[in-house]
């Protein structure tokens, strides 16, 4: 028992004693006990003061004629009324010590945000806090989900006055540092990730968030995390496409009158230097400082409405190319021009054309639903879609070609032109064969001379033989006829010819005609494509 137990003891006795002689009031018997008690005791300045309470059974006792109370079964309770710890000695104190005065129920409340201080007054402003991220591992996007993860730290730097020693410790320049449980003392903005699908903290919550506190209070937290992010792709030129995806982070609990964010001024946006993306390069990446309008049809903020601030930054990612040039462009090229080896074969190998025709065309299918598989079924047309079109209208096109060729070829009947020209072959080709036929007949009705319309020929005059001529006529009427005829004909052979010549129809075998429409096939197949590929390929790269 130490001595102020003694003192307290014999203190109790005598006032006891006195109440009992006296007849005084206990409440102030209690207080004289408390009152002797903090004065006997020293240092009381730094120990928690006494609150003493006297109970018991008070009794009338006759003395002398005259009649006492007395307080009987004694019973003195005591009682602390907690205070502030001091902080006068907060430069002998540990860190641990330290953040446990200063976070002491008594002078800091963790749910409370900082107040903001001018000139030594609190001001009704809002508590601005700065945000820096660093990003070390940024995964692919993936064009199925629309999403894409991100592997960074968030870092989150404010004041709180509540915080500051430098005036209890002048002399500390050292920064109170903590992990977790420091972090789990104080107050701390509350930042998601408006876009986020998922997210977390990396590994361990001991080593993936760290918290310092300065001298003047100025508060620095540091996560760790991962989150799978939303980015809404466009996807019209794929696999040509450029994508800009936001990562958003916005206030949970106050709004904008209350807390603003701000991106610090050195640096807010870095990325690690060994950070290497296998499909996407990184081309650029900005950041923006904006005021989120949030109404009851916006559940974000817990359907309280009212402006929050937020933070985004853009990566502006463009595809690499060359997976898809080596893997898919090429090939498809390849297997287009292998479908045109059907020209150089004759029109009656059925199965070898056929065959060649359909392997070409399900390869390619196959090729192209290989790359489309893993992209959303979306509403547009994709430029790769429309190389997918093309080709196979190519592929189908040698197939069309070649059932018309062999269709000709097994014709018996030639075929009549009018000239060996394209124009001609193909008019002739395609055209029925009775309207052909009356075709030609007009023609040909048409390259009459004028004569055959207005030359008759009468019988012929009698030719008179001179009785007495020493040279009698060799010639007879037949022979007369006959030279007339003659004579007449050559009279208009030269026009006549011309007319025929002008009008005159060739004949070609079903056979020359299918080889003709190859030879064509051979040089137009090609030169189309070529300028289909001019066409495509500026779309690209220049629109």
């Amino acid at each position: 028992m130490n001595k102020y137990s003694i003192v307290t003891i014999l203190l109790i006795c005598f006032l006891g004693w006195t109440v009992a002689v006296g007849s005084i009031n206990v409440n102030t018997v209690t207080g004289v006990l408390a009152s002797t008690i903090n004065s006997t005791i020293p240092g009381r300045e730094n120990i928690e003061k006494l609150r003493v309470a006297l109970s018991g059974t008070v009794n009338s006792v006759p003395v002398n004629e005259s009649t006492y109370s007395i307080l009987t079964d004694l019973n003195v309770t005591r009682s602390a009324d907690e205070t502030c710890p001091s902080l006068d000695d907060a430069a002998q104190l540990t860190q641990t010590q330290l953040i446990n005065r200063l976070t002491a129920s008594c002078r800091y409340d963790r749910l409370e945000r900082p107040n903001v201080m001018e000139n030594g007054s609190i001001v009704d402003a809002p508590l601005d806090v700065f945000v820096r991220v660093y990003i070390y591992v940024l995964q692919n996007l993936d064009s199925s989900d629309l999403q894409f993860k991100m592997h960074g730290l968030v870092q989150l730097r404010y004041k709180d006055p509540r915080l500051a020693f430098d005036e209890y410790a002048p002399n500390r320049k050292q920064s109170i540092l903590g992990e977790s449980k420091l972090r789990e003392l104080i107050w701390v903005p509350h930042i998601f990730l408006a876009n986020e699908h998922d997210s977390s903290v990396l590994g361990t919550s001991e080593k993936d968030i760290l918290t310092s506190i300065n001298p003047d209070g100025t508060v620095i937290t540091s996560s760790r995390i991962q989150a799978t992010l939303y980015c809404w792709m466009k996807l019209q030129k794929f696999p040509f496409d450029e994508q800009y995806c936001p990562t958003v982070l916005e206030s949970w609990m106050y709004n904008a009158t209350e807390l603003r964010l701000y991106w610090e001024d050195n640096a807010p946006l870095t990325f690690d230097p060994k950070m290497h993306l296998t499909e996407y390069a990184l081309e650029n990446a900005w950041t923006n400082e904006t005021i989120i309008n949030a109404d009851l049809n916006d559940l974000r903020h817990g359907a309280f409405a009212g402006n929050y601030s937020s933070l985004s930054f853009t990566v502006h990612l463009v595809r690499e190319v060359g997976y898809y040039v080596m893997d898919y462009f090429l090939p498809s090229i390849m297997i287009v021009a292998i479908s045109w080896v059907s020209f150089w074969l004759q029109a009656d190998q059925t199965p070898a054309r056929t065959t060649l025709g359909c392997t070409t065309l399900l390869s390619f299918i196959t090729l192209a639903s290989s790359q489309e598989n893993n992209l959303p079924k979306v509403s547009y047309i994709k430029v790769s879609e429309v190389w997918f079109l093309g080709c196979t209208f190519f592929i189908f096109g040698s197939l069309v070609e070649f059932a018309f060729v062999n269709t000709i070829w097994r014709r018996k009947n030639s075929v009549e032109v009018k000239k060996v020209k394209s124009k001609y072959i193909l008019k002739s080709t395609l055209t029925p064969r009775m309207k052909r036929h009356k075709m030609i007949d007009n023609e040909r009705q048409q390259a009459r001379p004028p004569c055959d319309r207005f030359l008759s020929v009468d019988t012929p005059s009698p030719i008179i033989i001179t009785v007495g001529d020493e040279t009698p006529n060799k010639f007879t009427s037949s022979d007369s006829i006959a030279t007339i005829t003659s004579s007449v004909d050559d009279n208009f052979s030269d026009p006549d010819n011309k007319r025929t010549e002008n009008h005159s129809w060739s004949t070609m075998t079903p056979h020359e005609v299918s080889l003709w429409i190859d030879r064509k096939a051979r040089f137009l197949f090609p030169v189309a494509f070529i300028i289909f590929n001019a066409f495509y390929w500026t779309f690209v790269y220049c629109l």
